[in-house]
């Protein structure tokens, strides 16, 4: 059978399933390896079954055993791994995209809502025991007949579109390139940033993380939010530069932050702490039973597709 060292502690049903088709090394105490510990553990194996929490930089690819012939990354991003290092190694890198399309987008709201809400400060007070009820008490924003800005209309993307129509919202976008009008569904294109931020009353994050995304959020590009913005990011936290945004927050012009993804996880900027217009999530968008089992599978599966069968994964992103 061929050998695979898992990164993780996967799911027992993955676990199962994966023990059925290799000889695979689990990481049963979930343990974070360090470079020389995957690069030793990796020895003589074929394949790696990798975490959005595995870094595999450049020096790490160079390093790896030449059995190794795939990394399937357990996400549906793959930041932690130099693609292009793998391809130059002859590694192929896959993904898990689809399977966590729901669930993410459900956070993508959660944050929209909790952020806009003032979830967080109605936590504190209830916690208190001293609040009293009173006509202007908390008062939030209403998502509500509002223009929801969508950064980023992949899979995810589209389908908060789908959930913010729930809330008549009006939807725009910006892409890459402009969808069809089967997918836009009567969201409105903006092929230039800025206009889509100024069109945007609430802004929900889901473009992929690179380099052309990092810090896009900033200084300049916020003052085009009209004042009290809601922002939420559910897709990668260098996109949005810490302290331009904490700024924002405080002197008003953004309302509130939602927050399931932030630079540096689990360390956050300390200044954000500090702010009760803060909605912040431990990195939970794909965080459901199902949606963690069928991202297992699917990596397992890419990993089936290369060394058991020979054939081109279906989900290679190099």
């Amino acid at each position: 059978m061929k050998k695979i060292l898992v990164a993780r502690k996967l799911l027992d049903e993955n676990n199962k399933k994966i023990l059925n088709l290799f000889d695979a090394k689990l990481n049963k105490e979930d343990k974070l390896y360090s470079t020389d510990e995957l690069i030793s553990l990796s020895k003589e194996c074929d394949g790696i079954l990798s975490f959005p929490t595995t870094i595999i930089n450049t020096e790490t690819v160079k390093k790896l055993p030449k059995s190794i012939k795939i990394i399937s990354n357990y996400a549906v991003g793959f930041g932690n791994i130099d693609t292009i290092e793998a391809s130059k190694k002859g590694i192929i890198v896959t993904n898990t995209p689809e399977v966590l399309t729901d669930a993410t987008a459900d956070i993508s709201i959660l944050l929209l809502l909790g952020a806009s809400r003032r979830a967080y400060e109605g936590r504190l007070a209830a916690e208190s025991e001293s609040w009293n009820w009173s006509s202007d008490y908390l008062i939030g924003k209403q998502m509500t007949g509002k223009k929801l800005g969508i950064l980023g209309m992949g899979r995810i993307g589209r389908a908060v579109a789908k959930r913010a129509k729930g809330f008549n919202m009006e939807i725009h976008y910006h892409n890459r390139n402009k969808l069809s009008l089967e997918l836009e569904q009567g969201a409105i294109y903006h092929k230039n940033i800025s206009e889509l931020f100024n069109n945007s009353e609430f802004l929900s994050i889901n473009c992929p993380g690179s380099k052309e995304t990092e810090n896009l959020i900033n200084e300049k590009t916020i003052q085009n939010f009209p004042d009290g913005v809601v922002i939420a990011n559910a897709a990668r936290g260098e996109i949005i530069d810490d302290e331009a945004m904490i700024k924002a927050m405080k002197n008003g012009k953004v309302f509130a932050l939602g927050l399931d993804v932030y630079r540096g996880e689990p360390k956050i900027n300390q200044k954000y702490l500090k702010l009760k217009n803060l909605f912040l999530l431990p990195h939970l968008g794909s965080a459901t039973t199902i949606t963690r089992i069928n991202m297992g599978d699917r990596a397992i599966n890419n990993l089936n597709q290369l060394l058991n069968y020979k054939q081109k994964p279906a989900d290679q992103v190099n």
